[in-house]
């Protein structure tokens, strides 16, 4: 019976075993990459089609491009849930964290300015003008 380890991502191979399993592991990264290929090609497919409903389709490039994400870190960057990936999930979950701070904060920031900042009605621009 072999033992089979669940918290590796494919590819994610020890030190020890990374002479025998060699060509395994160009064959993880070159199924990653079609995958990802795949993944890109149907984006563009998504974004120039007229097949589909217009208003879905920033929600399928969004679920593409998730996706898309997820396998660059599982079969590129080899992010698993074991415990040598700790780290690696930690800093990942800081950045989204920070990206999220930083986009929203600019969110905010612009529509305050927005509601604070309102020009004034064009008639009352064209009252001024014509005294």
């Amino acid at each position: 019976m072999t033992d089979v380890r669940y918290d590796r991502a494919p590819g994610d191979i020890p030190n020890e075993e990374m002479q025998a399993r060699s060509p395994s592991e160009a064959l993880v990264y070159t199924i990653g990459l079609l995958v990802a290929l795949i993944l890109t090609a149907t984006s563009f497919w998504v974004a120039n089609t007229s097949l589909l409903w217009p208003g879905g389709i920033g929600l399928g490039l969004a679920v593409l491009a998730i996706s898309q994400m997820g396998i660059h870190l599982v079969f590129f960057l080899h992010l698993t849930s074991g415990p040598d990936s700790t780290n690696n999930i930690l800093a990942l979950a800081f950045g989204l964290l920070i990206v999220f701070v930083v986009v929203v904060g600019t969110m905010w920031i612009v529509t305050d300015l927005n509601d604070n900042m309102l020009m004034p009605p064009s008639d009352a621009m064209n009252i001024r003008m014509q005294r």
